[in-house]
């Protein structure tokens, strides 16, 4: 999917749920999420007709909400294919899907408003100031 596409889809879901918490948005789409010790961040998976997201339990803010974005992205993008988050390896990755819902969190997490109210700040002190690690903004689309 183009990253525009994303951007539109990621804002219909933000005017339609009034919205730019992942949880929420999950809630609302009947994604079911569990927190557990698991050996990745993340995963998200397609079982049985039904979207799972599994989030690390030692995951703390802000870095769950950046997760939960990322899964919620490919149980919204790529709906019937298993995927797993991956510290380092994730934002680094050049598979298509990884890459996809990496735009989608970035578009959810940081808001263009954000960009706009702050001209001059750079893309780190920008995601420094959303509280997520910079880089997100690598896939942040304005």
């Amino acid at each position: 999917m183009v990253s525009r596409n994303i951007k539109c889809l990621v804002a219909y879901y933000v005017k339609r749920f009034g919205t730019r918490n992942p949880f929420q948005i999950a809630d609302n789409l009947g994604i079911l999420y569990q927190f557990g010790n698991i050996s990745c961040e993340g995963c998200y998976m397609y079982l049985k007709k039904h979207r799972y997201i599994f989030l690390d339990s030692s995951l703390e803010s802000p870095e769950k909400e950046m997760v939960m974005a990322h899964e919620l992205g490919h149980a919204v993008l790529h709906q019937k294919e298993n995927c797993y988050f991956i510290r380092n390896k994730t934002f680094l990755s050049t598979a298509k899907i990884e890459k996809e819902a990496n735009i989608f969190a970035a578009e959810l997490l940081i808001p263009d408003s954000l960009i706009l109210e702050n001209p001059g700040y750079s893309k780190t002190q920008i995601a420094i100031l959303a509280g997520y690690n910079e880089m997100i903004m690598k896939f942040k689309q304005l």
